[in-house]
């Protein structure tokens, strides 16, 4: 992992010295490891590149060949989509997944991975075509015409899709939408947050559609998302989020809701032990940062899934898979009748992309509005 780092030529800083031995402290059976022995390691990597098993590039092209070989055998378009530095992101995307919703949205990035504060350069608005696609949910800018009358172009399902686009793509997969309740600058404004804790802001047009993004993103996630992996078990205390995978759950819509309520026990059972002990350290302590970050992960988790067993045990109330049966039970019960219009397109939820990962075999007639 070191050696990627310090000498991969792609990355556009590399880890420096002290960076590298403080990435060490405590790992020598709780203590930590001599600074001389670990400077000349770092040295060592650096002026002698340590030779792959396997070369990269045939890494990237036999994994690439992998995953589309399995998409393939079930009849499914894909494109690879890679980074040009990690071989393990070259991974498919299916272009014929089912269209759960599309429509205008406006998008500001307002944290980059891990919860970072996105810059300021790059937190500007910008207005994109938005189509939640499968698991992904793609933001399109050449969907808007260029030539006169400078307009909306008509919105084509087939449409290939630029590498613009793929660029801008978000994956919900484990993601959780709100309504952006903590932002006035704006009307109708929803947050998105990743699985990997980016964090987007995205202004619709009407309240109406706002709520319409925010449960459409949200039962999809629900839907579809595989279990979390377990978290990582090594010998610092630190704490580490589990992994999540973008992969599609192998489990049925009843197993699914199953997990996920297991899930919330699970989580809402952590966060009580977790609250009965708090540090008894000052405020500004390693273990009290500690002790903040790791409340937070499972505020926000206990929410997500609360959120996810919700919308699945509406969707069993309603009866249906049509999204706009669901989404109009699921408001009305609020006393909001007509509060939901038609979207120009309303599939089923278990077109395309079934919750057991195959295909499915009915299609609910799309609505235009």
């Amino acid at each position: 992992m070191f050696t990627g780092i310090v000498q991969n030529t792609n990355i556009g800083k590399k880890m420096s010295c002290q960076q590298f031995i403080s990435n060490l402290d405590g790992l020598n059976d709780g203590k930590d490891f001599p600074k001389e022995l670990l400077k000349v390691l770092y040295n060592s990597i650096k002026n002698e590149k340590l030779e792959w098993a396997i070369e990269e590039e045939e890494l990237r092209k036999s994994l690439s060949e992998l995953v589309e070989e399995q998409c393939e055998a079930g009849g499914k378009r894909v494109v690879r989509v890679t980074d040009g530095s990690n071989p393990f992101i070259a991974i498919p995307l299916l272009l014929n997944a089912a269209t759960y919703k599309h429509g205008i949205l406006t998008r500001k990035s307002h944290a980059d991975m891990d919860g970072k504060r996105t810059p300021r350069g790059r937190r500007g608005w910008k207005k994109f075509y938005a189509v939640l696609k499968g698991m992904i949910l793609y933001l399109q800018k050449s969907f808007f015409s260029l030539s006169p009358p400078y307009g909306q172009d008509e919105y084509k399902p087939d449409k290939d899709l630029s590498e613009v686009d793929l660029k801008n793509a978000v994956r919900v997969h484990h993601a959780l939408a709100t309504r952006a309740c903590d932002y006035s600058k704006r009307q109708n404004v929803l947050k998105l947050k990743t699985s990997d804790w980016r964090v987007f802001l995205l202004q619709a047009p009407s309240e109406e559609e706002m709520m319409s993004w925010i449960f459409r993103i949200n039962l999809v996630a629900a839907l579809f998302s595989a279990p979390a992996f377990p978290a990582a078990i090594g010998s610092m205390k630190k704490f580490c989020r589990p992994l999540l995978p973008s992969s599609t759950t192998r489990l049925n819509q009843e197993e699914q809701l199953k997990s996920h309520e297991n899930k919330l026990k699970q989580i809402s059972l952590e966060l009580e032990e977790h609250k009965r002990s708090p540090p008894d350290l000052t405020p500004k302590s390693k273990e009290s940062e500690e002790y903040r970050i790791k409340e937070h992960y499972l505020t926000y988790e206990k929410c997500r899934y609360e959120t996810y067993v919700s919308l699945l045990q509406a969707k069993f109330r309603a009866g249906s898979d049509d999204l706009d049966k669901i989404e109009a039970s699921l408001f009305s019960g609020e006393g909001k009748e007509g509060y939901l219009r038609k979207t120009q397109s309303s599939p089923s939820i278990s077109q395309g992309q079934g919750v057991n990962g195959r295909a499915g075999h009915k299609h609910a007639p799309e609505h235009n509005s």
